[in-house]
């Protein structure tokens, strides 16, 4: 791993933003103990533009090589928390890797805490200054224009007129294209087919009448009117595949998991499963107990 050295110095102020992952690798959740926006604060106090790597300015996504991307090069212990940082340009070529932090603290984000803040110790100690210089060497377009030249006719290119004017012969022949009378057989496909003669007398109306039936999502098939009306009201706390709805105890009431259905989740309680479902702007459970479906009305703020 390199060190700190003049020469990274001089290569740090060629860049102009960092840009910060939301979920470092080895982690299992976006921003776990905090690291990603302690990381991003630290390297924006320091006088760089920051930005995380879902969410980059115009300037930085027409020309990603105008930034940096820094990594979290975790070698954590059992007992020691060990972190450091590390800077790559847009070609993954590494320009700036720090010196290893360390925490001994028990709670992990204590620890990644303290030992980030000491891994950037490292930078500083630097006095970076935007040089500018990534701007100038944006990426090289290249132009197709003017590539395909005009090219001459070939001299026996059959004429479109042919004719012939001399003392023996007078002639006059025109190939150009005619103009077709001739409709494809789709749009001439008759709405009504009919016979009258002496022998059979008969009428089919075959234009498109409009249906009646209404699609099987209808708002008005889910109309509930025996709903068991709501006590208390419970409060929505966002988990990562849902929520849990909790009441003014608190104490976890329900706890929701999402669907690929919008507004409809598979609900588990304790002593109660089942689906909770919006409807005409109102949350519902749907349950059974002993073998009949209850139905209750939930007042649930998100």
């Amino acid at each position: 791993m390199a060190s700190v050295t003049g020469m990274a110095q001089k290569q740090l102020n060629d860049f102009k933003y960092i840009i910060v992952p939301k979920k470092f690798d080895g982690f299992k959740k976006q921003n776990q103990y905090q690291t990603s926006t302690l990381v991003k604060h630290l390297f924006a106090e320091k006088g760089f533009e920051t930005a995380y790597e879902e969410d980059l300015p115009m300037e930085l996504n027409a020309n990603r090589c105008l930034g940096l991307t820094v990594s979290l090069v975790d070698d954590s212990s059992m007992f020691t928390t060990k972190t450091a940082l590390m800077l790559k340009d847009c070609q993954g070529k590494e320009i700036l890797a720090t010196q290893e932090g360390k925490s001994k603290e028990k709670d992990f984000k204590d620890s990644y805490n303290e030992a980030i803040r000491e891994a950037f110790k490292s930078v500083q100690t630097l006095n970076y200054v935007y040089s500018g210089k990534a701007e100038n060497s944006a990426p090289i377009t290249v132009s197709f224009a003017n590539d395909v030249k005009d090219t001459k006719k070939p001299k026996n290119a059959k004429s479109m007129v042919e004719q012939q004017a001399t003392v023996e012969n007078q002639s006059f022949k025109d190939h150009s294209p005619k103009h077709s009378d001739f409709t494809k057989g789709e749009e001439k496909r008759e709405t009504v087919k009919q016979m009258a003669t002496r022998e059979q007398q008969s009428y089919v109306d075959k234009t498109p009448k409009p249906s009646n039936v209404k699609s099987s999502n209808s708002k008005d098939q889910l109309k509930i009117s025996n709903a068991k009306p709501s006590n208390d009201v419970l409060y929505a706390q966002e988990l990562e595949n849902g929520y849990q709805l909790v009441d003014s105890t608190p104490q976890i009431v329900l706890k929701l998991k999402k669907t690929s259905v919008p507004d409809y989740y598979l609900a588990e309680g304790d002593d109660r499963s089942g689906t909770v479902f919006m409807n005409e702007e109102k949350w519902y459970f749907e349950y059974y107990l002993g073998g009949e479906l209850v139905t209750e009305e939930l007042d649930i703020k998100f």
